[in-house]
């Protein structure tokens, strides 16, 4: 994926940090915005995640720091619900003059309530997505309950949240109690999807019961399981960003998905390398797939190794090769499991007699029928699982061109 810096000004003047997310081939069918939780910004793991798993489905996603956070201009007592929301109107504003009114708003924790408090006032957005919402905007301030006296007697006083210092003041605080969440939720009347972790120590469960009861349909709910608030283990904010870009796409048009152009090439390969550790899209001329490297070689593993798809390719094409040659012979195989694994073997452990013994390639495939089948059968399809296209080529001398284009 592609991932774009944006300035955004908002209405009073301050600037924005906020990064456009697009898809492989840079051509997204629709825009969505993503509204970060409480004191985070717009550089978390969680919401990186979630944005780039929601351009697999075709999606532009911005992200962004609201003001006073991350590297937005600002102070965080600006921060306040009511900023939160002008923010995300103001970004609203931009993709609709720049690129393309947004559909999709999508907001985490605090982020939640301001999506959909801002989905109310915009007659653009589909549908709304939030994960481990409250379900009224005063919920936050038990954050700092026990120094509400003091900002009241002092005006501006240092509070301590999450583990980090924030400067707050009257208005800070009053402002939480000026949005009746409850009201919105009730009135909004679109397509709705609420996540939530059964176990939440932050927001309880119970804030998504009460959201979802105020909801009209179309309504979801999907638990996050044993997520924490933060989605702080990588799977669980994964997972969560491939669910919203399934559940979205009932509610919108389908659009077919324009591939990055492969240059009269089978499929092409892309990798981000300034955002992206190894993570790779790679796109044929109607499919789309991601490689990475397993957490053990130091990836993020949202996605098979370059060995997995290439065991994966002969697995493949051995199924398919032995399915040609039972039907052509009428036989009853009725399933095919074939097994492959990729390792690298020394010579003489494999009783090779070569001139330079060492370490070599070598791939186990292993294979199990199913089906009314005698053992000449089974011998015979053993036979010609090893004459499948993608095995002769990798016992062939292949030639591999390389050239920059």
């Amino acid at each position: 994926m592609k991932s774009t810096k944006l300035q955004i000004v908002n209405k009073k003047g301050h600037t924005l940090q906020a990064y456009l997310e697009l898809p492989a081939n840079q051509k997204p069918s629709y825009y969505a915005i993503f509204a970060h939780c409480f004191t985070c910004n717009s550089t978390f793991d969680a919401v990186k995640n979630i944005s780039r798993s929601l351009t697999n489905f075709g999606f532009g996603v911005v992200r962004f720091d609201f003001t006073g956070l991350g590297r937005s201009e600002g102070s965080f007592a600006e921060s306040h619900f009511s900023a939160n929301v002008d923010d995300l109107l103001a970004v609203n504003n931009f993709l609709d003059e720049n690129y393309e009114a947004p559909s999709l708003l999508i907001g985490h924790s605090l982020g939640g309530a301001a999506v959909l408090a801002a989905a109310s006032k915009l007659d653009n957005i589909k549908a709304i997505a939030t994960i481990g919402a409250p379900a009224t905007v005063s919920h936050v301030k038990h954050l700092f309950s026990h120094q509400i006296s003091d900002i009241e007697n002092k005006g501006n006083i240092e509070v301590n949240i999450g583990g980090r210092p924030f400067n707050i003041d009257n208005e800070f605080v009053q402002d939480f109690d000026k949005t009746n969440l409850p009201e919105i939720v009730k009135s909004l009347r679109r397509p709705l999807l609420i996540m939530h972790a059964p176990f939440d120590k932050i927001v309880g469960i119970e804030n998504a019961q009460d959201l979802y009861h105020k909801a009209m349909h179309p309504k979801s709910f999907v638990s996050l399981d044993d997520a924490d608030h933060l989605l702080s283990n990588a799977k669980d904010s994964v997972y969560a960003g491939n669910m919203i870009g399934t559940w979205v796409a009932r509610y919108f048009e389908f659009k077919p998905h324009e591939m990055l152009k492969t240059e009269g090439e089978q499929l092409v390969a892309h990798l981000n390398l300034t955002e992206d550790n190894f993570t790779t899209n790679i796109q044929t001329k109607k499919h789309s797939l991601i490689a990475d490297e397993p957490e053990s070689f130091g990836g993020d593993d949202f996605g098979p190794s370059p060995y997995d798809y290439l065991s994966a390719g002969l697995a493949a094409c051995t199924t398919m090769t032995l399915k040609l040659y039972a039907e052509r012979k009428n036989w009853d195989l009725q399933e095919v499991f074939v097994y492959v694994t990729h390792s690298k073997k020394h010579t003489d452990d494999l009783m090779l007699d070569v001139e330079k013994p060492g370490r070599i390639d070598h791939i186990s495939k292993k294979l199990k029928f199913v089906g009314n089948l005698d053992e000449s059968q089974k011998s015979k399809l053993k036979e010609i699982a090893s004459k499948c296209p993608v095995h002769r080529t990798l016992q062939s001398d292949v030639i591999i061109e390389t050239e920059e284009v």
